[in-house]
Order: structure tokens, then sequence, then C-alpha cells
């Protein structure tokens, strides 16, 4: 089984290493939701600042038995910032992208998204069993996996580049690192993605270091070491927003990229059993899209580039 977006094991540490403090500050208000399965779902909910309301028409679109249990099992591999992760260290509380939309969802949907933390490797065995309805973990949708579920895609992530805060070197795009030093981990796609890409550079190749942790290339960047470091776009997000309050490091946003490169689309994984859970969502999650919801929630974990302008089923094409 292939990874999430691309570099899944790195972006799980980043965060929780070099942010910590801030996540915590962050998230101490965070909206909240009940995963309580016996709670009766509430006629509105507020996320991330905006009040989303149940629609009857879609909620009636649900399978039966969704319908009358009031609850869609939805399993996640808990920590990846900042898709999923725990309120704070010690607690089973969830927070994170993947969350706050699920629970947006779920209010649009009128039932209610009750979380259940799983090993990656073993989320879609656990819905071809039938323990799951959906997952939400920022699984790539790929067609291996369309084999077996189906794809409500929301987003498309690649690689991004963090910068020092203010963006001293004024760096653009990938083609600006050429010349300059840049860190990334080892053994990853980004320095594939930048080994790659020395063929563009022409006299001026870009000088990588390699380091073990995203941290140690974050500590680089922070010393001055390196002008830049290469990493999963939405985690290059999440830290350039939390670390140190947001006053550490930038995020470059390529207009040409706004995913990141080399993007790959993430959906929410859905039983092929419930193609009228599939459709509902899909159904759900574009009105969430138009309405403006998506985009802060997103915005609230820094990543709002990242957003689909459109839901999809489906969507990759290898």
């Amino acid at each position: 089984m292939t990874s999430r977006p691309p570099r899944r094991s790195a972006s799980r540490r980043l965060v929780l290493a070099a942010t910590s403090t801030a996540l915590v500050c962050l998230l101490s208000a965070c909206d909240s939701a009940s995963d309580d399965p016996g709670a009766k779902p509430p006629a509105s909910l507020k996320i991330a600042g905006v009040t989303v309301k149940k629609s009857a028409a879609l909620h009636a679109a649900l399978p039966d038995a969704i319908k009358k249990s009031g609850t869609v099992r939805v399993a996640t591999d808990v920590p990846y910032a900042p898709f999923e992760m725990f309120v704070k260290e010690g607690s089973t509380e969830l927070t994170g992208l993947d969350y706050d939309l699920g629970q947006a969802l779920g209010a649009r949907l009128g039932v209610d998204f009750t979380f259940t933390p799983q090993k990656f490797d073993g989320i879609v065995p656990a819905i071809q069993a039938g323990k799951f309805d959906a997952a939400m973990s920022a699984i790539t949708d790929n067609k291996e996996r369309q084999q077996v579920v189906d794809f409500v895609d929301y987003s498309q992530s690649g690689s991004g580049i963090l910068v020092a805060e203010g963006n001293p070197r004024k760096i653009r795009t990938l083609d600006d690192l050429c010349g300059r030093k840049v860190a990334v981990q080892a053994a990853t796609n980004q320095l594939k993605l930048l080994k790659a890409h020395q063929r563009e550079c022409g006299g001026e190749k870009a000088e990588i270091q390699t380091f073990p942790k995203d941290s140690d290339a974050q500590l680089a960047l922070r010393s001055g070491k390196v002008e830049a470091e290469v990493l999963t776009k939405p985690a290059a997000g999440w830290t350039a927003k939390t670390a140190d309050a947001g006053k550490a490091f930038d995020l470059v946003e390529d207009a040409e990229a706004p995913g990141g490169y080399n993007a790959s689309p993430n959906g929410i994984a859905v039983s092929k059993k419930l193609p009228r859970l599939t459709d509902a969502v899909h159904k759900a999650l574009q009105s969430l899209i138009d309405d403006g919801t998506v985009e802060k929630i997103y915005a609230k974990y820094g990543v709002a580039s990242i957003a689909l302008k459109s839901a999809t089923k489906n969507a990759a094409v290898d």
C-alpha cells in the first residue's frame, strides 16, 4: 500500500517535534463536536467560525442504515499534522483538518461523523471488513485503492517550500532554489524532487543538504545554514502557521502549483457497499465548498491553497 500524500512518515514527526507548544496554544480554543454515537446530532454546528446547518435533502439521500444509526463510522490514523492530531499530548480529544471537515460534513448531513483511531495500513482492510463506513486520514486517491473503496476527493497535496519569516531570499518557485542551500529529509519524495529538478538549474545547481528528520532540517533553516526546506506542503503550511506563533517561517505559494509540486488528490475513502453514502458525502462536500466553509477550515490550518475548488470522485488517474 502506498503512503498518504507524498512523504507521510516525515510529516508525522514534523510538527509534533517542532511546534508542540504552538499547537496547544492554537488549539486550546478549537471548536469541538461530540463523538458519542448515542448523542442526537445537532441541527447546526460551529466549525472554524462558520455555522454549518443540516440539509434535509442531503440527509434524506443517506443510506437507511446510516439515517437509523445517526452515525458515520470514520477511521483515522492519529497523529498526522495538520490533518489529524490530538488536542494536546496525553489527550484522546481529536482535532485537525480532517476532523473539522468531518464534523462539518456530519452537520450538513445531519449525522455524527464518529472518528476512531486506526493504524494507517489497516484502514482500507477495516472498511472492507465492515468495521468502518469511511475513512478520513489524508489518504491519497489512487487506482489501486479505487479497486476496493470509493473516494470523494477534497484536496491535493504535494511538496512545498518553507523559508525564513519574511522570505528574505525572495524564493517564489522551485526554480529559485537553484544555486541555493536547501534542506530536505533523507530518503523522501522531496529529495527525489530536488535531485530531478537539478537538470533545470544548468550550472547553478542547488546545494542539497539532507537530514535524518524534518526537525533537523528546520533547525538548519532557523540557524541560517540553509535558505529553504522542501517538505510536504500541508506540513510546511502548518509549521509556518504554528512555529513560534507563526513568526519563524513562511510558506512559499507558487500560483502554478497551488497544491504543491507533484500534487496528488486526497480523498475520503468510503465503502463500496455504501454508494449512497459516497454520493451524499460528495454533494455535502460541494455544498461546503460553495458556501466557503471548506476554505475557512483549511485556512485555520495554514493550507487553504491545497483545497479543491470542486469536489470530485475517484479522480486519480494512476
